[in-house]
């Protein structure tokens, strides 16, 4: 078999024009970039919490977790009861987690859908996500004596904080 020039320089460039292609390809970045609440915001937002509570004269505990549900920062105020604190972290976590409002949790429970019962979730009201932008960085979890007082000290501290990251509230 007998290659001309011609062949030839057609399988060289085949070949030159392939390794380039493949040089070029590049496999996706196996990372994401997110955003975190830092211990300084969830102290912002507790301090908000706080400052509605006592408006309020609705001592309670507050709880803030970062987006995967771990616990940053934590107040237990005089005069709550004893399970308050866990129910104020559970609440935190599961607005974290599911990315909305724990109230929205407690609804889907109510109107029958009780797979949300054994999932391990704080189907109670109480638990709001912390906003950076357009991005969820964390939550906060309320647990006082009433529930509507806890949404809305949650989504006071929630608001006071989306202020300091410039972020509108009102989209969860």
């Amino acid at each position: 078999m007998v290659f001309s020039a011609k062949k030839l320089a057609y399988f060289s460039c085949f070949v030159l024009l392939s390794l380039f292609i493949v040089g070029n390809v590049r496999a996706a970045d196996p990372t994401i970039t997110v955003k975190v609440i830092s211990e300084a915001g969830a102290q912002q937002a507790i301090e908000a919490a706080e400052q509605t509570a006592e408006k309020l004269h609705a001592p309670c505990a507050i709880a803030v977790v970062d987006r995967s549900g771990i616990l940053v920062a934590f107040l237990k105020m005089d005069g709550v009861r004893d399970g308050s604190p866990d129910l104020a972290i559970g609440k935190a976590r599961t607005s974290a987690l599911l990315q909305r409002p724990s109230a929205e949790t407690e609804t889907n429970i109510n109107e029958g859908r009780t797979a949300f019962v054994t999932s391990g979730f704080m189907a109670l009201r109480g638990g709001v996500p912390l906003m950076a932008g357009k991005e969820i960085v964390g939550a906060i979890g309320i647990a006082g004596l009433n529930k509507d007082t806890d949404v809305a000290i949650a989504e006071s501290a929630a608001a006071s904080f989306a202020a300091t990251t410039g972020t509108r509230t009102g989209s969860h």
